[in-house]
């Protein structure tokens, strides 16, 4: 349906820009979903009110995304199969983008309209392992070489241990808390409408602020690198390959010699691709390939002024500096994510010598700082977008945290505890290039402390709201899987 559009043409500059536009919309509803995670605490023991707490959490947000790099980025673009990045046939990848944030967006909004708090990350990463399957299915490849796996569990066991690690601490944060501090304001909820003490006040306006910063330097680098997939599809020429990696780009062809005889050893199904794909950069580079793709000038000219504006927002990146030809700039990236994929499996492989594996990774590192990055406007983007969103659509998730997951309401000694442990695991996470979920590390570090309230009186966890939660977890990657696969699949149908 969707598949084979010439790139140049307008239906498929316009589809690019609407897949642009969906992902800004996801970020936003990253953003409103994931907010309460932050400011739930501050918001409910009255700390701050509701309209300064989320401006704050979105200002925090906006830092978080701008400081926190783009290792979580593209940790998840490298889900995605090479030929669904950079179709071999040189069209946009219009299907994939779709695929992905129409998947994506419609379970954020319907866990959000129901209260539930759910993962945003849980929804691009399912949506992202749909969209893998559908291809490995349309190219009649097993899913066992079709998808990443490798990738895929590496991702996922972060997911899976930061809420029960969260869990843990928190709850075990909290019994320490009252058994250590004596302080009976700490473990009551303020009376109504009326701010705690001045230090359980600072306390929480602290772990708020910790927590937005968190979720910025995590979750916001993951629309970097879906946006930089539309703006990619949009203007090849000028971002498929990274300015100001030039010295890495030279010596593509060298990695790429390199990258021969070890694909020879230990590639999987697509070793004889990724070879003819390493022999087309040496001939880039060499200037002996034939140009694949759309000229640059024909997209140019259907995108007139936007193309001028994303220039200039770059201007200070000197585009002449890759020693590339622009036309064939989108080609080299393409052909570079198919040696990414197979120097993959020799750092896999049981079968490489830790030489071998050296000197795969080493050739992966130098692939992928010639194609993996993101000029500072798209950071900006991205910060916007998660920042306007977090001040938007949190009070639903804040009910639920304050007042639906325990059988208790929720007490700043509880707050400030899972706030404490989420800040510190989603940081950690961020700066390391693991993804992980903030809705699931600070929902179920406030579990946890209600978990530790289980001997008082009336205290212990909400079982049924709990379930439901959990239920949401679960069903969140097989839903998401299935509506990317069957929409990718569709999509690529005549």
């Amino acid at each position: 349906m969707l598949a084979n559009l010439s790139p140049s043409s307008a239906l498929s500059i316009s589809l690019l820009l609407i897949c642009l536009f969906l992902v800004l919309a996801f970020e936003a509803t990253n953003g409103f979903h994931d907010a309460a995670n932050a400011v739930a605490t501050v918001i409910y023991t009255n700390s701050l009110k509701s309209v300064p707490a989320v401006v704050w959490s979105g200002i925090m947000n906006f830092i978080g995304v701008i400081v926190g790099g783009i290792s979580v980025a593209y940790a998840l673009v490298e889900l995605l199969p090479p030929d669904v990045l950079s179709p071999p046939d040189g069209s946009p990848a219009v299907p994939m983008l779709v695929s992905l944030f129409i998947s994506a967006c419609f379970w954020n909004l319907a866990t959000w309209y129901f209260g539930i708090p759910n993962s945003s990350s849980h929804c691009i990463i399912g949506a992202l392992v749909g969209v893998a399957i559908g291809n490995a299915l349309l190219l009649g490849r097993g899913l066992g070489s079709g998808v990443d796996w490798g990738q895929v569990w590496k991702v996922l066991e972060a997911l899976a241990l930061s809420p029960v690690l969260g869990f843990v601490l928190a709850g075990g944060l909290y019994f320490l808390a009252r058994h250590l501090i004596r302080e009976r304001h700490l473990y009551e909820p303020p009376p109504e409408g009326q701010p705690p003490v001045w230090w359980i006040r600072g306390l929480l306006i602290l772990t708020c602020t910790g927590v937005s910063f968190a979720h910025g330097t995590n979750d916001g680098q993951k629309s970097i690198g879906l946006i930089m997939l539309a703006i990619i599809g949009l203007f090849p020429a000028t971002y498929a390959l990274n300015s100001t990696a030039s010295q890495k780009i030279v010596h593509l062809d060298q990695d790429a010699r390199a990258a021969i005889p070890l694909i020879q050893k230990f590639g999987d199904d697509e070793k004889e691709v990724a070879i003819q794909a390493a022999k087309h950069i040496e001939g880039y580079l060499g200037g002996k390939t034939s140009p694949q793709g759309a000229p640059a000038g024909d997209r140019r000219a259907v995108l007139g002024g936007i193309q001028r504006v994303a220039d200039r927002a770059d201007a200070a990146a000197d585009q002449k500096s890759v020693p590339v030809p622009e036309h064939q700039r989108s080609s080299v990236r393409g052909d570079a994510y198919r040696l990414i994929a197979e120097m993959k499996e020799v750092e896999r492989s049981k079968e490489a010598s830790p030489r071998e594996k050296d000197q795969a990774t080493t050739i992966h590192q130098n692939l992928s700082s010639a194609v993996e990055y993101a000029p500072w406007w798209v950071r900006i983007l991205s910060a916007l977008c998660l920042g306007v969103g977090t001040m938007f659509g949190y009070r639903r998730i804040v009910h639920t945290l304050g007042e639906r997951i325990g059988r208790t309401h929720l007490t700043p000694a509880k707050g400030a505890s899972a706030e404490l442990i989420g800040a510190a695991l989603i940081s950690t996470a961020g700066f390391s290039g693991m993804p992980v979920s903030t809705t699931h590390i600070v929902t179920a570090g406030i579990a946890g402390t209600m978990a530790g309230d289980r001997g008082e009186k009336g205290g212990g966890l909400n079982k049924t709201m709990v379930w439901r939660i959990v239920m949401a977890w679960v069903v969140t990657l097989p839903v998401t899987i299935a509506l990317a696969a069957g929409l990718f699949y569709v999509l690529n149908q005549g």
